[in-house]
Order: structure tokens, then C-alpha cells, then sequence
């Protein structure tokens, strides 16, 4: 009976296999029309020495009324290729006789491991289709830049432990926490990207020093090393850059994109200059009892506030953008600015008094209002808004001075993250109507234009 059963078993799929392999009812012929595909050039954006990318696909599309057999599909270089490919299936780099069904279509996924010869270099191939038809070809396209790497692990804490400056002839690369030892200084000059894996930070410890000398069209890049443009939109790629008791920053001409809390400071002595924060989970800027001033500063799109002020401290903020359109989660309110005398600090509460003053500057939401205030009792809670515009509701628990505006569209020419410009529409309520004094003191806009004539309120002249 066993042997019967086994016998049995067998002739089974010996049928089954021969059924299989039987395509009596699919005819593939050569294809009689050119390919469709959709894309025509892949760009893999910027890529990093020694770093794989994330995988891209590109569609191939059969629009005949019959099934094809593609007899040839080749990457251009073969095995020298920076490129990997993967057809139907499989990897490789030369493939033969690819049946594709009539009106159906199929992936070919692509990634780079690039070494970079030099600090940016641009990898380039091709995707090679011969049929019948005529050859086409799909090109393959991308910036590679050599990295430096800077990885935390049990053996090594990753510390910066003396006076340290980077230049932009590598980009760098963190894995893990990178921690600024205590009394040292970090310079990072212009043009410099830094790039932080998931969950990934920067710690400047206390009383070190963190100098940002970046400038227009050469900025200091902090974002995470996901660098295809559409997490730009996506916050939580990495953690952000805290700073500790008695530290000190210097900003000009950053852009700090797509963390949790872009910065942190904790009785912290800060400049910041001409820089832009957007897309962070929380707070594009947390202050804690820190004294700041902040000129020509552009935010967006941060779940609890763009600047988030806690146990007072002294701000001075003149001619910035404080706009917030979050909607990536409705259970966050989004506002322009938060402020309170408190903060809790594990198990306690903790206060200080507070000093704000607001100058020539925009703080718009697409919320009832963009600014909440919670001063403690018993605690200094002073601030100002002069000659500027806001977002102003019913339960608003401040007052503006007379030259302010409430609840005017500031008429921004894009304020979505994609594309970004909070740049103002020439009909926009805040052009021109800066007080003269203070445009003075800040001369130049972000993008450098005067403002000494007939300023605007906010970043943008």
C-alpha cells in the first residue's frame, strides 16, 4: 500500500510539473512596439561613500495586445557598475528572454553602493532594452559624496573630546548620540551637510561651545541621512541637536529639518541668524530658561509649537517667520509659540521669569491662534509684540501694540513643506509695513535684500 501510495504521489507531480511547464496557453512573441516605461531617467538623489541606498523602481509597461518577450535587458556597465539592479525577481545584470504579459507590467528595482573618489562626483548608467522594436534605455543618475562617520557603540561612546572644526569636503554621518565633551568647541563652516540616522543626535555638553558659519546657498544642512527630498516632508528621521547648562550657540545660515525637537537648549546662551527650522515632532526650537536672540529665523510645520519657551529666560526675536501648518496629526495644536515660567524636570517643577520680545515679525498658524500663553503666578512673565502680524483668536491671552496686525493673511507664496517659500505675495498685508528703527538693525533679509527702505515684517523683505 506504501508503495503504491508513493507511487501515486509521484505520478501526481510529474503531472503537475508538466502541466507547469507547459505554456500552450501563453504565446510569447517578440514585441512589434517600442516599451513604455515610467520613467525615462531614475534620479537616486545624493548618495554617501560606502553607504547603500534606499531601493527605487522603475516601471516597465507592455501596451500590446500580446504577450511579449523582451530579449534583452542589460546594465550598461555590467559588473563594474556602481548600480545593482533586480528584474522580475532577480538580480544581475544581464537578463534574457523577459516575458511580460499583454497590457501587464514589471519592476525593475535599482540601488547604488557607491565609493566616492572625491568630495561630490556624479554616478551615472544605463538600463539597456533590445527587442525588435528598436533599443531604448532608462539612465540612472546620482550625486555621490564621500562621507565621514562618526557611530556610537558599547566600545565607543563617540565623543568629541577637544576643540574639533569640520569643513564641507565630507558630509557627516551619525549613528547614535555624538556627544561635544564639556569646555570644547565644535566649528562647522559653511556648506557643511550633517546627517543623522534614525533616532540619532547631537549633544553639546555643558559649557561647550557649537559655531554654525554657514551661508546663503552654502547653508549648514542638519537632517536625517534619508535623503531622497520627500523626507524633507516626514518628521521623527532623527532626534535633533540638544545643548546644556552653560553652553553656548552660534547660528547662522542652518537649516535643521525633519527631527524630533530640531533644538534644545537648557539655560543656553544662543545667536541665531538667517536660519530655517521645519518639520520636527514636537518643537522646531524647545528653550528652557535660555537667553536667545533671533534674527531673520523661518519655521514651519512643527507639531506642539515652531518655539516652545519654558521656565522663562530672555528672547529677542526681530524680523522672523513663525508660520505653523502642521497637519500631520490633529491631536497636536501646532502654534507659532508656546511660553510658560515652568518646566518639569523629572519629578519636580521647576520655574524662572521670563522676558519675550517679539519685533517686525509674522506668527501665523491655520489655528483660531498662534500664540499661548501660561505665566505662573508669583513669577515675572513679561513680553512684547511690536509692529507685528499674528494669528490672533478669542482665547488669545495676550495684547499687541498699536503698529501690530491681527489675523491678516500674511499671503505667503507656498507655505506647504513640499515647496516651501514663505516668501510674501506682493499684495501681502506685512509688506512694507515694518517699523523703519528696527528693519535698521537687521539690514539684510534672509535672502540678503535690503529692508532699510519700507521693511516688511517677518524673514523676507
Amino acid at each position: 500500500m506504501n508503495k503504491f501510495k508513493l507511487i501515486l504521489a509521484l505520478s501526481f507531480w510529474t503531472l503537475l510539473t508538466a502541466m507547469s511547464c507547459n505554456r500552450d496557453d501563453i504565446n510569447f512573441e517578440s514585441p512589434t512596439q517600442l516599451l513604455r516605461f515610467s520613467a525615462d531617467t531614475l534620479f537616486l538623489d545624493t548618495v554617501y561613500n560606502q553607504v547603500r541606498s534606499e531601493t527605487y523602481a522603475v516601471k516597465i509597461y507592455n501596451n500590446e495586445d500580446k504577450d511579449v518577450l523582451i530579449p534583452k535587458i542589460t546594465l550598461e556597465k555590467g559588473a563594474a557598475s556602481l548600480y545593482r539592479i533586480n528584474v522580475d525577481g532577480k538580480s544581475g545584470t544581464d537578463f534574457s528572454n523577459i516575458p511580460l504579459r499583454k497590457k501587464d507590467s514589471l519592476y525593475i528595482f535599482v540601488e547604488i553602493a557607491p565609493i566616492a573618489n572625491a568630495p561630490e562626483a556624479i554616478a551615472e548608467d544605463r538600463i539597456n532594452f533590445e527587442s525588435p522594436a528598436g533599443k531604448q534605455h532608462v539612465t540612472l543618475f546620482s550625486v555621490v559624496q564621500d562621507a565621514e562617520f562618526y557611530i556610537e557603540s558599547k566600545t565607543n561612546p563617540n565623543i568629541l573630546s577637544s576643540n574639533t572644526s569640520w569643513s564641507n569636503d565630507k558630509a557627516k554621518i551619525i549613528f547614535g548620540d555624538l556627544t561635544l565633551a564639556e569646555g570644547t568647541t565644535l566649528n562647522i563652516a559653511k556648506g557643511t551637510n550633517v546627517y543623522f540616522h534614525k533616532s540619532s543626535g547631537l549633544k553639546i555638553s555643558k559649557n561647550a561651545k557649537l559655531n554654525i558659519d554657514g551661508d546663503l546657498g552654502s547653508e549648514v544642512i542638519f537632517r536625517g541621512d534619508r535623503n531622497d527630498p520627500r523626507y524633507d516632508t516626514i518628521p521623527k528621521n532623527w532626534q535633533g541637536i540638544s545643548m546644556e547648562v552653560n553652553s553656548t550657540l552660534h547660528m547662522n545660515y542652518a537649516k535643521v529639518i525633519g527631527g524630533t525637537v530640531g533644538l534644545q537648549m537648557n539655560q543656553t546662551t544662543a545667536i541665531i541668524d538667517n536660519s530655517i527650522f521645519h518639520t520636527h515632532q514636537e518643537f522646531g526650537i524647545l528653550a528652557i530658561n535660555s537667553n536667545v536672540t533671533a534674527k531673520n529665523l523661518v519655521m514651519n510645520n512643527c507639531g506642539n509649537a515652531d518655539f516652545g519657551i519654558f521656565k522663562g529666560g530672555t528672547y529677542n526675536i526681530t524680523h522672523s517667520t513663525l508660520a505653523n501648518y502642521w497637519n500631520l496629526n490633529s491631536a497636536l495644536p501646532g502654534l507659532g509659540l508656546y511660553a510658560t515660567n515652568e518646566y518639569e524636570n523629572g519629578n519636580s517643577i521647576e520655574q524662572g521669569a521670563l522676558n519675550l520680545t517679539v519685533k517686525n515679525s509674522i506668527i501665523y498658524t491655520d489655528n483660531s491662534n498662534a500664540v499661548l500663553f501660561k505665566p505662573t503666578a508669583g513669577q515675572v512673565f513679561n513680553y512684547s509684540f511690536q509692529t507685528s502680524l499674528l494669528k490672533y483668536g478669542g482665547s488669545a491671552n495676550y495684547t499687541l501694540d498699536a503698529g501690530s496686525l491681527k489675523n491678516q493673511d500674511p499671503k505667503f507664496l507656498n507655505y506647504f513643506t513640499q515647496k516651501m517659500n514663505l516668501r510674501l505675495k506682493v499684495d501681502s498685508p506685512a509688506k512694507g509695513k515694518g517699523n523703519v528703527a528696527v528693519g535698521a538693525t537687521v539690514p539684510l533679509d534672509i535672502v540678503k535684500v535690503s529692508r532699510t527702505v519700507n521693511p516688511s515684517m517677518g524673514a523676507y523683505q
